[in-house]
């Protein structure tokens, strides 16, 4: 139910705090303000909240940091709110974790339908907290998806894996060889029109082979890229 989903709005801008604020609590969600990325920082840790919308330009500590400091704690989906001049900015951001980003001046309708897109397919959103045994299961050696759970291991380590980074792996995983380039996976793991940087690919897959590269080597060598094309998923037997 959406009254128990709970999301924290971080801007120096009393204007657009209010205004997010009224939107999403018109859905039902919970929402907590930050005015700094400090105040931000802090509450985000205390909190298991289910989406962080982070102004990128703050005072004390601006919305990278925040997100980086973040991202070393906790995986809590993150949509970044960014200035239309400030792209290399966001393409910082998905570098360090973010999930997502909205740029200003931005539609109230938009933030709803792209804050429930993440909560559809984030961790902290899905039922799955059953001990019941898991029905969807992708299994490769060195590799299991667990589907219900959307939790991954490799070599039987567990991997923390951002909402968008989990989303990644396993829609290149159910389809093993296949090539994809990059239009192709904007279009299909970000689920609407995404008119950012081409990179938004490139660095997810690059987090992504980091984090399993730190568990399993082996892991983090089944994405793959095919140069001048895009990404693929190899099962290594070895």
């Amino acid at each position: 139910m959406s009254e128990n989903i709970s999301i924290l709005v971080v801007d120096d801008e009393d204007r657009i705090r209010r205004l997010l604020k009224m939107y999403l609590e018109r859905e039902g969600y919970v929402v907590d303000e930050a005015v700094n990325g400090v105040e931000a920082l802090s509450m985000a840790l205390e909190n298991d909240y289910h989406c962080i919308l982070l102004d990128l330009m703050m005072p004390e500590k601006d919305g990278l940091e925040v997100c980086e400091e973040l991202r070393s704690k906790k995986s809590t989906p993150v949509i970044m709110l960014t200035a239309k001049g400030e792209e290399a900015n966001r393409v910082q951001g998905f570098e360090l974790g973010a999930d997502d980003y909205i740029v200003k001046p931005f539609s109230p309708r938009e933030v709803i339908l792209r804050v429930k897109a993440i909560l559809r397919r984030s961790a902290a959103f899905s039922d799955s907290t059953s001990s019941t045994a898991s029905k969807d299961l992708v299994v490769f050696p060195y590799l299991t998806i667990d589907h219900d759970a959307h939790r991954v291991t490799a070599e039987g380590v567990e991997v923390n894996l951002t909402p968008k980074e989990y989303e990644l792996l396993y829609f290149l995983a159910k389809s093993p060889d296949k090539v994809f380039d990059r239009e192709q996976l904007l279009k299909e793991v970000w689920h609407y029109e995404f008119f950012g940087d081409l990179r938004t690919v490139d660095t997810h897959v690059k987090r992504l082979r980091e984090k399993l590269n730190r568990v399993s080597e082996k892991a983090a060598k089944m994405i793959v890229t095919v140069w001048g094309v895009g990404y693929k998923f190899e099962v290594i037997n070895e």
